[in-house]
């Protein structure tokens, strides 16, 4: 696989520094059902990287230390680590607000059947990956068959109550570009979505979130490959936008890897470029936090700002 950091690292992205932490972005491993073209982390099947017990064991203890109010589970699949469910126990016996990042198919999988269930109880914010209401495209991108499965387990969340109206279960949705393009228009695109997936499978849900496609990793290789790099990262740079600045997800956030360390964003830590510039681990924040400090950047943060903004929470 091509590498990026290289094409990325001398950069002229206009520096941005810390506000009070609201989020703890934490990665539990590449492990995954799914092998994703777009996919950041290179996530697949084969990779055997998961966050350890202690570690684990570690996290409410930096949100209770840093009064962090929302603590945001990715991966892979972030439910196939073996202490998915003790941690959202644990966190949420702190009141803290949880986003489970899911891939909707791991719902389907043999030993996750009562997985839905589980992420009901506890009021486990979902935010499910689906880049297309089209079969055809989500196959194409995802996988044979991936598609179908996604709608079963939309259903699935739809008769939990998940993403019907007035109620508390939240189920929002995640659109990547087929290629090196930036995403629609996120309010259009959100109309078009409720409509096809209310039309043809009476499936419905709270938000859409349209993200850019990084390039970085799996996704970035594939742009090398196909000598699409330097048009891609001209598009994005082209369409900068500085308003977007101000709503950067990885002012509020931080990034921990499987292994505990520190990143300004999950974009960073699959480029290995740590907090600040400096190696720092999860056990620090039980006695510092990173406000005022001066965020990492490289050009790929271009994909965040670009047109309407694609940071994890979608458009700004």
């Amino acid at each position: 696989m091509h590498k990026t950091l290289p094409l990325l690292e001398v950069t002229d992205f206009p520096p941005i520094a810390r506000e009070p932490t609201q989020t703890l972005q934490v990665n539990l491993g590449y492990l995954c059902n799914q092998t994703c073209v777009h996919c950041h982390v290179n996530a697949g099947p084969t990779r055997t990287e998961l966050m350890s017990a202690d570690l684990l064991e570690l996290i409410p203890q930096v949100l209770k230390a840093r009064s962090i109010s929302t603590l945001d589970l990715t991966g892979g699949a972030p439910e196939m680590n073996p202490g998915f469910r003790q941690l959202v126990k644990d966190a949420r016996a702190l009141n803290v607000h949880i986003i489970d990042r899911c891939n909707l198919t791991i719902l389907l999988e043999p030993g996750y059947e009562s997985l839905a269930e589980f992420l009901a109880e506890h009021k486990v914010e979902v935010t499910a990956s689906l880049p297309c209401y089209s079969m055809d495209n989500v196959d194409r991108q995802r996988g044979k068959g991936v598609f179908d499965k996604s709608i079963d387990a939309l259903k699935k969340l739809n008769a939990l109550g998940y993403g019907i109206k007035d109620s508390d279960l939240i189920l929002n949705l995640v659109y990547n570009p087929q290629g090196p393009s930036l995403p629609p228009p996120q309010g259009q695109l959100e109309e078009d979505y409720k409509r096809a997936l209310k039309e043809h499978f009476n499936i419905e849900f709270n938000q859409l979130y349209a993200l850019a496609n990084m390039p970085i990793q799996r996704f970035g290789s594939m742009l090398i490959s196909k000598n699409q790099f330097d048009p891609y990262m001209k598009l994005l740079k082209d369409n900068f936008s500085q308003d977007n600045l101000a709503s950067v997800m990885c002012k509020t956030l931080i990034s921990v890897d499987w292994q505990g360390f520190l990143y300004d964003c999950d974009f960073n830590q699959q480029l290995g470029l740590s907090l600040g510039g400096h190696r720092q681990h999860l056990k620090d924040l039980l006695v510092e936090d990173r406000i005022g400090k001066p965020i990492c950047v490289a050009d790929h943060c271009y994909g965040c700002t670009a047109g309407q903004g694609s940071s994890c929470g979608g458009a700004f």
